[in-house]
């Protein structure tokens, strides 16, 4: 037999870089649920997870850089009647997100910038009911704003419009519980695998299979996710003689796998996750202590193994960083934050290929989805699809302002939907307050779309500038930029409502911080008196 040599692989030497111990967060009382949900997730401003509790559901809320030992007293959200089961950070608002609950309630919550502090977080900014029993799983589209899909213990998914706090759609074609729901690339196909052995592809705006098939012959909980454009599956699961199992499947004939390969006997529940850029799947049981890898490509045998990650402690859970909150200096293609099985940490785990030009690497990050829906709740809700719109992270500064324009909560309140801060309407309203503002017309994104938004023909840099402008007409309210006396519609009357709401709770924000320092010099003044008295 004759020697092929080493695969030719730009990704062959890639490996896991654990962060130091100041960079974890330490003393985390983790859940201890035995359900198979995200315990955690993050994006480039705070990272979530849901913590142990009584009487109720709880998470707590951190900004990435308040790492170390997380004090006892940090601020949670706590406005669940029943222990939290998945957590979802909204793609397109980084200050909301999801979770869903024993209580049969999928609730929305607005973060503050800076994290909850030292206060606890009862009152949430939507509340979703519908499901008779618990929802177990939580799936924002990829490319409409405001579309959450829920999967329930009641075998039902449910889509809502999260704006106006509406059920849009029920999909009833699953006969037993759900494990996992994953979106192909442009969000017009659904994939799911349930507990009755089953893999369904579904049209998510109709509600009805379009393809379905046996995923496997264990009755452990099987995983999929949707590879990218490539119009393929991955799927994980267990076989009759509990062997742990992946297989990748053509969305176009799903009858047979074109690959299906055994792991181990292990009895962890593998979770996959995928990075369309790279193409490199990755694969992370519960209770393991490693990380696999595996590289995509596009003909047989369709998928190669590259290596593992390998940690002295195992994971009770992982979450995956957004793309566009990674370190392109360090040549950084995806970063873990693993959750411990045995002590209250939570791990940072940095995936790297190491190159020696400091220059960036075109080729580790081609153009990537921006954090901006290419669609409406009411054009998806119509029937229209579009591809997610792509930006470019070549220049370091422009994911740091990514990170910081995201979508703050001008646009949100309590059972109120607003008008869009990037619509016609806005902008030229913008305009006339603002006549020297000034289009920047450099390109940031340079994909498909070459940085323009298909929406509405405006390049990134030109939502950035809006974004910052919005931000800055929100600090500075003054009547006369509202028009308050005379609005002259009813989105402009919400949209003041909004304002003013959010000025309302960042007053009462500051007057409970005042209060509490009168209570500290008060304490301070008490002691020093009966020091005086004594003396």
């Amino acid at each position: 037999m004759t020697f092929r040599g080493v695969r030719n692989s730009k990704f062959r030497h890639l490996y896991g870089s654990p962060s130091r111990k100041e960079k974890c967060y330490e003393c985390v009382r983790i859940s201890m649920t035995a359900h198979d949900g995200n315990l955690c997730a993050v994006n480039p401003k705070f990272i979530a997870i849901i913590t142990e509790s009584t009487g109720g559901g709880s998470f707590l809320v951190l900004s990435l850089e308040n790492t170390g030992r997380v004090p006892h007293t940090a601020g949670k959200v706590t406005g669940h009647q029943g222990p939290v089961i998945d957590l979802k950070w909204n793609p397109f608002n980084d200050n909301v997100i999801a979770s869903c609950s024993d209580d049969l309630t999928i609730k929305l919550w607005l973060i503050p910038d800076g994290g909850l502090e030292e206060e606890n977080k009862e009152e949430s900014l939507v509340t979703l009911r519908g499901h008779k029993r618990r929802a177990g799983h939580l799936e924002w589209h990829p490319t409409a704003e405001d579309i959450l899909f829920s999967a329930g213990f009641d075998y039902l998914i449910l889509v809502w419009n999260t704006a106006e706090g509406t059920l849009v759609k029920s999909i009833a074609c699953h006969s037993d519980y759900i494990f996992s729901m994953s979106f192909n690339w442009d969000g017009t196909l659904l994939a799911t695998t349930c507990r009755d052995k089953k893999l369904r592809i579904i049209n998510p705006q109709k509600g009805t299979v379009i393809e379905e098939t046996i995923l496997q012959q264990g009755f452990k909980a099987s995983k999929v996710v949707y590879l990218g454009d490539t119009e393929m599956l991955f799927t994980t699961g267990f076989s009759k003689y509990c062997d742990r199992q992946w297989a990748i499947w053509s969305e176009k004939d799903i009858r047979q796998p074109l690959r299906i390969e055994t792991i181990d006997s292990s009895a962890g529940i593998l979770f996959p996750y995928y990075d369309p850029d790279t193409k490199i799947i990755y694969l992370a049981g519960k209770g393991d202590g490693n990380i696999r890898f595996y590289e995509l490509v596009s003909n047989a045998p369709w998928c190669y193994y590259l290596n593992q990650y390998l940690s002295g402690w195992p994971q009770r859970s992982v979450c995956v960083m957004p793309k566009r909150g990674l370190c392109v200096r360090r040549c950084e293609v995806f970063r873990f934050y693993r959750l411990s099985a045995t002590k209250g940490m939570c791990e940072p785990v940095s995936m790297i290929v190491p190159r020696k030009g400091l220059e960036f690497q075109k080729d580790l990050y081609p153009p990537t989805p921006a954090p901006y829906s290419s669609l409406t709740a009411k054009e998806w809700m119509e029937g229209l699809n579009r591809p997610p719109i792509l930006f470019s992270i070549q220049d370091a500064e422009s994911v740091v302002i990514n990170k910081q324009m995201s979508f703050l909560p001008e646009n949100r309140s309590r059972n109120i939907s607003t008008t869009d801060p990037f619509s016609d309407e806005t902008d030229n309203k913008q305009s006339q307050r603002d006549p020297s503002h000034s289009r920047v017309k450099e390109t940031v994104g340079r994909g498909e779309q070459n940085g323009m938004d298909q929406v509405n023909g405006l390049d990134l840099s030109d939502r950035l500038i809006r974004t910052t402008q919005t931000q800055k007409n929100l600090i500075n309210v003054s009547n006369e930029e509202l028009d308050v006396s005379d609005p002259q519609t009813t989105a402009e009357m919400r949209q003041i409502i909004a304002q003013q709401s959010e000025e309302i709770r960042h007053l009462n924000h500051l007057l409970r911080a005042e209060e509490r320092k009168v209570q500290k010099l008060e304490k301070q003044l008490t002691s020093l008196t009966g020091k005086d008295a004594n003396s």
